[in-house]
């Protein structure tokens, strides 16, 4: 079986589209035929795809809500295709998962992903570029004292897509 993958996203300040963009060019590399799309703008029917990787940035812990409400909306249709699930966001140097202390992904979107069954749930390294922020997420950042700069770890994005891309070869496709 040829798989036709979509990589859809939701992206508040276009770096989570950038890593989509990323996973979207390794697949093609691999052979496989791959849309990327935003989940805020673009137009698609999920039935064209027989595997998913959906994303999202992250912020205060939640996906964006374009996201969340396509995860909700879809499950039914992901249980019946190989999906993967990912989210961007933390900035600073280090293991992602450790600098959100433990999170992996959006409690309240949890039991949606228990009945997917997604292959796995990973977290990116994000990017925060002040001069994309308006004036309120400029506050919010400089409370928090959020790393800025672009903490994105581009050969490990790379690799996941490289190991999904395997799972979804022919010869290794389920």
């Amino acid at each position: 079986m040829t798989h036709r993958v979509l990589v859809a996203y939701a992206s508040k300040h276009g770096s989570t589209a950038e890593i989509a963009r990323r996973i979207g060019s390794v697949l093609s590399s691999a052979g496989l035929a791959t849309d990327v799309r935003s989940l805020d703008n673009d137009v698609f029917a999920l039935s064209d795809y027989t595997a998913v990787i959906l994303g999202s940035a992250v912020y205060a812990g939640q996906w964006q809500k374009s996201a969340a409400d396509f995860l909700q909306a879809q499950q039914h249709a992901l249980t019946n295709r190989p999906t993967w699930l990912f989210s961007s966001g933390p900035t600073g140097e280090g293991d992602p998962v450790e600098l959100l202390r433990g999170w992996r992904f959006p409690s309240a979107l949890l039991p949606v992903a228990d009945v997917i069954r997604p292959r796995e749930i990973v977290v990116f390294s994000g990017e925060i570029d002040p001069s994309r922020l308006n004036f309120a997420e400029k506050l919010i950042v400089r409370g928090v004292k959020a790393a800025t700069g672009d903490f994105r770890d581009w050969e490990s994005i790379t690799q996941w897509a490289e190991s999904v891309a395997t799972v979804l070869q022919p010869q290794h496709a389920p």
